[in-house]
């Protein structure tokens, strides 16, 4: 008869086998000194506090902002600054003059610490409505010290989203700026419009106390009537869709309406040009060409006369000086 094998032996023999098969122990390196350790941690907070330096805006920003009366905003988070701005004198525009004196009081208050209203102006093409908005700005600096001079940052209509960057930046500055956006419209399923919304009105920080929004727009509320329709069309309650379009402009405290001028007031601007630049012709001769330049052209405004401005004073050889 077998003999079963001992238990106690088994054992024995399967520890044998797993110290034989057991491998020795790796060694950890030796700890580094802790001055080394010290001297790391030190390099790599040093390291990220440069980081966060180049990416934050410069320290500098107060002597950035008085560098220049101008700015174009990037959506980059870089305000380049205009050395010289292109537009006309405030005396030149001729036949707004009602919404020029509502302009300028409205800027003069907001560049004294006074209440104000963001200004949408609106209405026909060529009207001078961004060449209120430039000669506004220049004339309210005229006496002005450095340290209180209105400050003009245009942002462009395709960079609209990034304006509540652009608000945070201007936030921080002791400066009052005007933010101006030329040709502001939306089209289609653009849904940019909200971030515009937000900034007027509606956001939780809502407008900054020295930030006040100036914009132009051939359309009265902003958006195309089409995009307004397929809001109404396709929303369970098309007032409400409407609504909420419409209340984008109704965010501007201030809707300043320019219309189509009259013949009178189309020679009355060739005239102001010519008498400034120093353009001399015969006034009935100059009354016909200018008549014939606008027939041509399909339309008179202020855009006109200083093409046709710009065309006599190159045929008798005029040189327009800058201002």
């Amino acid at each position: 008869m077998s003999k079963k094998p001992s238990k106690t032996g088994s054992r024995a023999a399967s520890r044998a086998g797993q110290r034989k098969s057991a491998k020795p122990a790796t060694k950890r390196p030796p700890a580094p000194p802790k001055q080394a350790t010290d001297e790391r941690i030190a390099r790599a907070l040093e390291t990220i506090v440069a980081h966060l330096a180049a990416a934050s805006p410069a320290s500098n920003e107060a002597s950035s902002f008085g560098s220049a009366d101008a700015f174009v905003w990037h959506p980059n988070g870089r305000l380049a600054p205009v050395p010289r701005v292109s537009r006309v004198e405030l005396g030149l525009l001729k036949g707004i003059e009602r919404v020029r004196d509502i302009l300028i009081e409205n800027t003069e208050r907001f560049a004294d610490g006074l209440p104000a209203n963001n200004v949408l102006l609106w209405g026909a093409r060529g009207m001078g409505k961004s060449s209120l908005v430039k000669a506004a700005h220049a004339n309210i600096n005229l006496e002005r010290k450095p340290a209180r001079r209105l400050k003009l940052v245009e942002i462009h209509r395709e960079d609209i989203e990034s304006l509540p960057a652009l608000m945070d930046r201007l936030r921080r500055s002791d400066f009052r700026f005007i933010v101006f956006c030329d040709d502001l419209s939306f089209d289609g399923n653009d849904a940019s419009y909200k971030s515009l919304k937000a900034v007027l009105e509606g956001g939780i920080e809502g407008r900054p106390d020295n930030v006040i929004l100036y914009a132009t727009s051939n359309r009265r509320h902003l958006l195309a009537r089409e995009m307004i329709e397929n809001e109404r069309s396709t929303a369970i309650n098309p007032g409400e869709a409407v609504e909420e379009k419409v209340s984008l402009s109704d965010r501007f405290g201030l809707w300043l309406g320019f219309h189509r001028c009259s013949q009178d007031e189309y020679l009355a601007m060739v005239k102001g040009y010519c008498a400034h630049f120093g353009i001399k012709l015969a006034e009935a001769e100059l009354e016909r060409e200018a008549l014939e330049w606008s027939t041509t052209r399909g339309s008179r405004s202020g855009r006109v006369a200083w093409q046709f401005t710009q065309e006599l004073a190159g045929r008798l050889g005029v040189r327009l000086k800058p201002d």
